[in-house]
């Protein structure tokens, strides 16, 4: 009940806020590129109900049909000029506060993702975080705040995309998502909207991983090189079998 009621009120507050600069990046995006405002999809949510995902639209139409359609390479000649920024900046999602108004979402939880991409996490990463609503951010945003970096390097190395997210980067997503469903709180949910904000303002910074206390470690080596993760007090290794989940 305190999560919802948080939900409503910040979000209300968030849309009059960004009333005028959301005005402004319709405008721009109607005058630019395609002229398309916006970009719905269908995405898997609470208890695997699938609703559609509102976002500024940054690419062009018909996109998601082309190789690859569904994932970003960074570089990716399908993303239009202002497109470029309002991704870099996270503006895109932003519309989302409407899914989060709604009742589709919340601030703080897994990000929600189509069908194809929810089918390539582990099954016992899709049956525990359907329990928990998805959100605007969540530690696997924040830990993954580069991940057209982390694809684009593997298809550098001779992987293709759909092999970099089912052998590297869902499975330690998942365990991540997995870690949020095991310590969500208030304060958590508290600190990974101000580590969001962090992160979009200083995206080199590392600081976070000395804030969130027992991160799952990831097993796959690209994995680890792009996230430059190094063992410490405040990580475990990642086991991705249901005993381990509470």
């Amino acid at each position: 009940m305190l999560k919802r009621t948080f939900d409503i009120l910040v979000s209300s507050a968030a849309l009059l806020v960004l009333a005028v600069p959301f005005v402004i990046t319709m405008l721009m995006l109607r005058l630019t590129g395609e002229g398309n405002v916006w970009y719905r999809q269908n995405r898997v949510g609470h208890q695997g109900r699938p609703f559609h995902a509102l976002k500024f639209a940054t690419m062009v139409s018909g996109s998601e049909t082309m190789v690859d359609g569904g994932y970003t390479l960074r570089n990716d000649p399908r993303v239009l000029p202002l497109g470029r920024v309002l991704r870099k900046t996270k503006m895109n999602e932003l519309p989302q506060i409407l899914n989060i108004l709604k009742g589709d979402m919340s601030f703080v939880g897994w990000r929600p993702v189509t069908p194809r991409s929810f089918a390539e996490y582990p099954d016992h990463v899709k049956e525990q975080i359907v329990q928990v609503s998805p959100g605007l951010t969540g530690i696997g945003s924040i830990i993954f705040r580069d991940e057209e970096a982390i694809v684009t390097e593997a298809v550098a190395r001779g992987k293709d995309v759909m092999t970099c997210y089912r052998e590297d980067i869902k499975p330690y997503k998942g365990e991540l998502e997995l870690w949020y469903k095991k310590n969500r709180n208030f304060r958590l949910d508290m600190k990974i909207i101000t580590a969001t904000a962090w992160v979009v303002l200083f995206p080199r910074s590392k600081w976070h991983r000395s804030w969130f206390k027992g991160l799952p470690t990831p097993q796959s080596p690209l994995i680890r090189r792009c996230l430059s993760f190094e063992s410490s007090d405040n990580t475990q290794p990642a086991h991705p079998s249901k005993s381990t989940i509470s």
